[in-house]
Order: C-alpha cells, then sequence, then structure tokens
C-alpha cells in the first residue's frame, strides 16, 4: 500500500495521518492474544499503574511475539512509513500502552522527540510512528488528543524535570509542557482526537504535541505504538544506552513482508 499525495501532504501539514480499519477484526483479535500472552511474561519491559498492578505499559513485544515482528513490516504499514520518512529505516521503539478500563491514568502533554534526544542522544527528528487501535477508541476512554500542526513548531521544551520517575522511562510527566505553552499553542492550533473503530492506524510526528486524559469508562484503550526511526539516525547517548527492550538495538534496515502479516503466520503455521 501506498500514501496518495494528498495523504502524505496531510501528514505534513497536520502533523498526523488517520488510517481507518486498515486491520481487520480477525487481525486484531490476534494482536490482542498476542497482548495478553505477552503481559504475562515478568520482567523490566512490564510498567504498572503508579500504586497499582494493572500494566500500564508494554515495551518490545514484538521481540517475543511474531505477530508483532509480522506487523512491523506488514505491506499496508511499512511503505506507508518509508514514504513519509526513507527507505532505510528500522524500529527504534515498540511498546504497547494499555490503558484499562475504570481507571487507565492520564499521559501529560508532551512531544516524543525530546524524550528521545534527551535520554538517548538521537540527533534529528527522524522518526514516525504508529499507533494501532487495540480497541474501539472513542471519546470517551481516553483517546489520545493532537494539536495538529504544532510538530512545525519545533521543539517546545528543552529539558526534563528534576523529579524524573526513571532514567529508563522518561514518562510524559517529566517533559511536560507548562500550562501557559499549552495554552498557547491549543490557541493556534486548536485541539483533534482522532478515533474510530479497532484496527484503525495513526501515522504521526515526533515532533506533534499529544496527550491523553484518564480513561473513566468501562472501555478499554490500548494502543500499540511502533517507531520507526531512519538507519541514518541512530542514538548516541552520552553515557550508558538505555536497555535494549526501550531502544532496540536491531538497526537492519527493514523490508515489507509480501503478504499482509496475518497471511505470513498462516502459512508458517501450515508449513511447519
Amino acid at each position: 500500500m501506498r500514501l496518495t499525495r494528498h495523504q502524505v501532504d496531510q501528514y505534513h501539514d497536520q502533523g498526523f495521518l488517520t488510517l481507518e480499519a486498515l486491520l481487520d477484526p480477525r487481525e486484531v483479535d490476534t494482536l490482542r492474544a498476542a497482548l495478553d500472552r505477552d503481559v504475562k511474561t515478568p520482567g523490566p519491559q512490564l510498567v504498572t499503574e503508579d500504586g497499582g498492578t494493572e500494566v500500564r505499559a508494554v515495551y518490545s513485544s514484538h521481540q517475543r511475539q511474531p505477530e508483532y515482528a509480522g506487523l512491523v513490516r506488514d505491506p499496508r504499514i511499512l511503505p506507508a512509513v518509508q514514504q513519509l520518512l526513507t527507505d532505510d529505516v528500522y524500529i527504534y521503539q515498540f511498546k504497547i500502552n494499555a490503558k484499562p478500563a475504570f481507571g487507565g491514568d492520564k499521559w501529560a502533554w508532551h512531544q516524543d522527540y525530546l524524550a528521545w534526544r534527551l535520554a538517548d542522544g538521537l540527533p534529528a527528528p527522524r522518526q514516525t510512528s504508529i499507533g494501532v487501535f487495540l480497541d474501539d477508541v472513542t471519546e470517551f476512554n481516553g483517546p489520545v488528543i493532537f494539536l495538529p500542526g504544532s510538530h512545525r513548531d519545533g521543539l517546545v521544551r528543552e529539558g526534563r524535570s528534576a523529579s524524573a520517575k526513571s532514567d529508563q522511562h522518561l514518562d510524559p510527566d517529566d517533559i511536560s509542557l507548562t500550562p501557559q505553552q499549552l495554552a498557547t499553542l491549543v490557541d493556534r492550533h486548536g485541539m483533534t482526537s482522532p478515533k474510530g473503530p479497532a484496527g484503525s492506524v495513526v501515522l504521526f510526528s515526533p515532533e506533534i504535541v499529544h496527550g491523553s486524559a484518564p480513561n473513566m469508562s468501562p472501555f478499554a484503550r490500548r494502543l500499540l505504538i511502533a517507531t520507526y526511526n531512519d538507519t541514518a539516525n541512530l542514538p548516541r547517548p552520552a553515557g550508558a544506552p538505555r536497555p535494549d527492550y526501550v531502544v532496540c538495538r536491531d538497526t537492519e534496515p527493514l523490508r515489507p513482508l509480501d503478504a499482509p502479516f496475518s497471511a505470513a503466520l498462516a502459512l508458517r503455521t501450515v508449513t511447519s
């Protein structure tokens, strides 16, 4: 799949692009089952909600679950990312934000690239992230809110909070915008929230300002986020690099599968 000229222009103008229902319901079920398996694997890749046991995020599932390893190379997704960046991209970071029903916490207003520049020495914002809806996303279950066009302003904030929660997991609270910064940007750009059925995919810029509210609804909002980086833009950390479940070490350029990830999995099952 290739994006149209209009879609490419929309991405560069707005900082994001929504592809509604790109994956079918069976594929979504497959990805959910893979997540259910993955969160049962103990380890530091699991991040829980403050003061609780509910999973807030899980990192690097594509290194453990074949469904996700195939998804990041899916011919409906990877060629679109290559159009927006370059032919030679790799997975810089992979995580699933598992905002549970009745209490999934907020994600503070922030820009992703600032976190990566501070924590990993990433030279330039040469990334594109995909957000895959693993659940229907509505106005009720804490959808991501974007400030369209805010990526064109560059970085709004420079440093991180002195009370950072972790050296490994740079939480958005550590780099959150001030109320005045946000008010100024909202006045200039407005706010919008991509919504749609499970299986929808949002491509978004590393510099777009975004955040989300707590999930007060009875509906979970699990969001898979895979960030692709230009292979000519590798991290240059000032100290020891973050663990490879946070920042992937495999920088070999990805090539699209010949068929959707679900078909490739089915073929592998038949021939194994």
